[in-house]
């Protein structure tokens, strides 16, 4: 008997995952058709270290106060800050601003389908521009976030974990994967990156109910443990910069005056890391100002 002919170890997946995809999806505001493009830039950088129940009603309340990216850059940079809240890294609110006055100014306010075009936005990278392409206007593109890449490293290479990010190698993987139809190439994106959310996590990873566990690599392998380099894994939040720095953006958020030095000492007790936190904020252009004028956030 002729042994089977040996199988390339992305090929034939991509149907299965679309099945699932369909049937177990989540209902998320950017998977429903007539979705803008807009949203799709929005919600992308949101998503960026952010859990997803934590996104979408900040996500919601931005596209009712901010529907286009004129309407974002019209308002001031504080705005947008003050409307971020909460969701982390406020940097992302001020690269928001900035790339929805790109697209005002420089694509008669319509976001870009090219990914250069928008790789050229501020505060654009390669994830986010090849996402947009794919899941706003359906180009087929790889796309690999830490999900994907967990599912692929797993299904394809045998290893239980992906190690450190690489987009050389990254990519050529995920394209090894998707169909050569651009609707199902999105779609398998997409259903990629929700396995990897939901079935294929990082801990106590649901095999049974993966709709590719008998293709999975890994899974023939039994399971072998990861001895390979790791990715980096982020630093704790309970007393770091990071906690100072949210703290202080708390304070100037919910002043609509200079907030003082004096009023900023009581948010932590160590001054030198709350001074570096300030610092930081100033240099990132998050907060503006100095001792005599007091701190803000930036209005222009």
């Amino acid at each position: 008997m002729d042994d089977e002919p040996t199988r390339a170890p992305g090929e034939g997946i991509a149907p299965p995952l679309i099945a699932w995809f369909r049937a177990e999806a989540r209902d998320l505001p950017w998977r429903r058709p007539g979705f803008p493009a807009w949203g799709t830039l929005v919600s992308e950088i949101m998503l960026q270290q952010t859990q997803v129940a934590r996104v979408v009603p900040r996500l919601e309340a931005w596209l009712t106060r901010w529907p286009t990216p004129a309407d974002l850059a019209a308002s001031p940079p504080a705005d947008a800050v003050r409307a971020w809240d909460r969701l982390g890294y406020p940097r992302r609110a001020l690269a928001l601003h900035a790339a929805a006055t790109a697209i005002a100014e420089h694509h008669d306010n319509v976001v870009p389908r090219d990914v250069d075009a928008l790789l050229a936005l501020p505060g654009i990278g390669d994830y986010t521009a090849r996402a947009v392409a794919v899941f706003a206007y359906g180009d087929r593109h790889p796309v690999v976030d830490v999900n994907v890449r967990r599912v692929l490293a797993r299904a394809l290479l045998g290893q239980a974990e992906p190690g450190p990010a690489n987009a050389r190698n990254d990519l050529p993987l995920m394209e090894s994967v998707l169909p050569d139809d651009r609707d199902a190439a999105a779609a398998t994106n997409a259903a990629v990156m929700e396995l990897g959310a939901l079935v294929c996590v990082a801990r106590s990873p649901a095999c049974d109910a993966c709709p590719i566990a008998d293709r999975c690599a890994w899974r023939a392998a039994g399971y072998p443990a990861h001895d390979g380099p790791r990715a980096p894994k982020q630093s704790k939040f309970a007393g770091s910069d990071r906690q100072v720095r949210g703290l202080i953006m708390a304070e100037l958020r919910a002043s609509d005056v200079p907030v003082s030095r004096s009023e900023i000492e009581p948010v932590w007790p160590d001054a030198a890391q709350r001074d570096r936190a300030l610092a930081s904020l100033l240099r990132d252009g998050l907060a503006v100002g100095d001792d005599a004028s007091g701190y803000r956030l930036p209005e222009g």
